[in-house]
């Protein structure tokens, strides 16, 4: 009797179990930093797949039959809009989904770059609090039910954000005005130097899809000196004698990796968004400081 009670039982919660799976949100986010997002919001109540995936470049995805039958599948889009996900429309088509598109970037002011929207408005994270709040009332409209818990997740994943932004402000702040400008390959990083007061620059004449010839790196040098920038983060440059080199003429420090349009791997330096945002700034502050 004793067994056949604890049979049962398991069998309830096993049954328990599977309704609350059958129950989750299914969520396709566009790419690996807004998936973060929303796995953070949603929590137990939802299924995130993130069509760019950690390590991929949302600039250059081409959707695939599989990525069709994923949307078609979704419950929710999340996306950053801005112009970010040129190729949604043929997937959308492609896919005959109905979901509604949750646009993560709602009511944030966009800047230019370039005479169109910069879509990276996530490198600031006054604005990642305004994507958590998109992402609350999304999944609050996709699964009314839950929405307690997706209105908890939220607080207190904004708590942490918060936390980030002061971390981040208290950082730039230790750094010399006159030390706060970079030259760097990305150019992702307009909100982050609008909100933060830092300075990118781009490498002038340099290609970022090969390695810069003999006359860039004159060219990168001569930028350096005039306009003495301190940190440089070259990532297309793989051969540490042109580093060695830039750093000799120059006395600049030869930064890392900034992380920009997508997350790493679990076991990578930028495994969530906010490990992102604090792999930058340290990053940033080590190669700024004195």
């Amino acid at each position: 009797m004793r067994r056949l009670l604890g049979l049962i039982g398991l069998a309830l919660l096993l049954a328990s179990g599977a309704a609350r799976a059958e129950g989750r949100v299914n969520v396709v986010a566009s790419f690996s930093i807004l998936a973060d997002m929303v796995r953070n919001v949603g929590g137990d109540r939802v299924d995130v797949i993130a069509l760019v995936g950690p390590g991929g470049d949302p600039h250059v995805y081409a959707p695939t039959p599989a990525d069709a039958k994923k949307v078609a599948a979704a419950k929710l889009l999340v996306i950053n809009g801005l112009g970010f996900e040129g190729w949604l429309p043929r997937l959308l088509q492609a896919s005959g989904s109905k979901a509604p598109i949750m646009v993560a970037t709602k009511a944030i002011m966009p800047r230019k770059m370039g005479g169109h929207d910069d879509p990276h408005a996530w490198q600031s994270v006054a604005n990642a609090k305004i994507y958590v709040a998109n992402i609350r009332d999304g999944l609050i409209a996709a699964d009314p039910g839950d929405a307690s818990v997706f209105k908890a997740n939220a607080d207190a994943y904004l708590a942490k954000l918060e936390a980030l932004d002061r971390e981040v402000r208290e950082a730039v702040a230790k750094i010399p005005q006159q030390r706060r400008k970079v030259i760097s390959t990305h150019d992702a990083f307009g909100y982050f130097a609008d909100t933060y007061g830092v300075t990118f620059f781009s490498p002038l004449s340099v290609s970022t899809d090969s390695e810069p010839s003999a006359r860039d790196i004159a060219a990168i040098i001569a930028q350096i000196k005039d306009a003495k920038i301190p940190a440089v983060f070259l990532e297309n440059i793989s051969d540490p004698r042109l580093i060695r080199q830039i750093a000799a003429e120059t006395g600049a420090k030869v930064g890392g990796t900034l992380y920009s349009d997508s997350l790493t791997g679990e076991n990578g330096d930028a495994p969530t968004y906010i490990d992102m945002v604090r792999h930058n700034i340290k990053a940033l502050t080590s190669a700024l400081a004195d």
